[in-house]
């Protein structure tokens, strides 16, 4: 009589911050994992593998570095086995092209024999006598269907791309920036083109079509409800905060606190690369000095309330939010730059009842990234932004919470975990904190 096997992690996704969870779990004896995506192969953001366009981070910042250095999967060893090392050396840049982050992942990929692709899950439910997870997965060539079991689960769905309800009565003619290289063609055979956003990849679509209005004659736009296009905050001490113990600090505040952050923080994570702002200006200054009659617009404080088709053509409403006041603008196609959501997947129907999720719908994460209400069984990756803040996308971040899950898991901590790297102090400690503000004066005149 055979036994079915159980796993100790099945993994739901394999994006970076998965990927990276099978790495580091592949050389540790006692897990025994599977990462299943429905996805015939990994290719990340594929309609954005702009030629020169980079990653907003370090190379530093890949799959497994952080967390292990001497790991065969770092981008080193990747850049190392490609015959690159001494040319990447001589490039001095410490910024990664994302296609060559793209080839590492699919190098990586190519190394584990823990990844599942062409593999859908469907449904999930949990065993109360075994403890054990039931997962249904569908083979998305052949449409068998398989259960396995497994002990823990990671969800690492990702995000999928967000185009604004105000546009939806012309989506027929809204592309979004994940398909970008896919329509460029399409984008420059128009007579006008939108941009609508202000963070990177807007300014990464927009100089794309920038660089070459003049060899196809479109009009130009970018339009952005933001007060300004403005860049990402790359100070040093203000990089502090992507760390452990700003996380814990973030997770500290309470709810109504945390979501006025994530507002504030957006210079954090949602901005430009200055370099390309700059590049951007230079770019339209000499192209205006040349050919005077190129249509080139930008408008900041604009936020799009309606859309409508006109003929071939469609008409966006927008408020400027500023002065309060209402404008109308045509354009043939608009090219929506407008990020990305979380969406809870379908697959846990079966098991709602033992997450925590909150009233917006989203999941409620504990501090240790699990989102059952035990608090020991299912992990989320970047599924954590209201709970843990700015820091849940970060590729850099990853290789911390991924030492982090596979110490709750094990009950080891098989990669050193930092929980202080700051310079500088995020919190009142208890034996700081004092109960009235005037205690100190008073103290000090009875000294006197």
């Amino acid at each position: 009589m055979s036994t079915q096997k159980i796993y100790d992690i099945i993994g739901v996704g394999i994006g970076p911050f998965n990927l990276g969870l099978a790495c580091l779990t592949d050389p540790i004896e006692e897990i025994d994992a599977l990462f299943l995506d429905k996805s015939d192969g990994f290719d990340w953001h594929p309609g954005m593998l702009l030629e020169s366009t980079t990653l907003q981070i370090p190379f530093m910042a890949d799959l497994v570095t952080l967390a292990d250095p001497t790991s065969p999967f770092s981008f080193l060893n990747y850049v190392k086995k490609q015959g690159r090392m001494y040319s990447f050396y001589i490039k001095e840049n410490f910024l990664v092209l994302r296609n060559e982050y793209n080839k590492y992942c699919q190098w990586v990929v190519e190394q584990l024999s823990t990844l599942q692709f062409s593999s859908e899950v469907t449904y999930i439910v949990f065993d109360e006598k075994t403890e054990l997870y039931q997962v249904t997965k569908k083979n998305t060539s052949t449409q068998k269907i398989d259960t396995l079991l497994t002990k823990k689960l990671v969800f690492g769905t990702g995000t999928t791309p967000y185009i604004p309800s105000s546009a939806l009565p012309i989506k027929d003619k809204v592309i979004h920036t994940a398909n970008y290289i896919q329509s460029k063609e399409r984008l420059q055979q128009s007579s006008s083109v939108t941009v609508l956003g202000s963070g990177q990849s807007a300014a990464e679509v927009f100089y794309d079509l920038l660089s070459e209005i003049d060899n196809f004659d479109y009009s130009l736009n970018w339009i952005t409800r933001s007060s300004r296009f403005f860049p990402m905050e790359y100070g040093k001490l203000t990089l502090e905060m992507t760390s452990p113990e700003y996380v814990d600090y973030f997770f500290g505040l309470d709810k109504k606190k945390r979501t006025a952050l994530l507002q504030d923080h957006k210079h954090l994570y949602k901005g430009i690369n200055e370099d390309l702002i700059n590049e951007i200006f230079d770019l339209i200054y000499a192209k205006k000095l040349m050919n005077k009659e190129l249509n080139i617009s930008l408008r900041t404080n604009s936020t799009l309330v309606n859309s409508a088709a006109s003929g071939d053509k469609v008409k966006l409403a927008f408020r400027q939010e500023e002065e309060g006041k209402y404008y109308q603008h045509e354009t043939d196609l608009v090219l929506a730059a407008t990020g990305y959501k979380a969406q809870m997947p379908t697959f846990i129907h079966g098991i709602e009842h033992l997450l925590r999720i909150d009233h917006q719908g989203n999941f409620n994460a504990n501090r240790n990234y699990t989102v059952d209400h035990v608090g020991n069984s299912i992990f989320v990756q970047n599924a954590e932004l209201n709970t843990h803040g700015f820091v849940t996308p970060d590729l850099g971040m990853g290789a911390y919470r991924n030492s982090y899950i596979i110490r709750e898991i094990t009950g080891k901590e098989y990669y050193p975990i930092e929980e202080k790297i700051a310079f500088q102090k995020f919190s009142v400690s208890a034996d700081e904190e004092i109960d009235q503000p005037n205690a100190i004066l008073e103290n000090a005149l009875t000294e006197v």
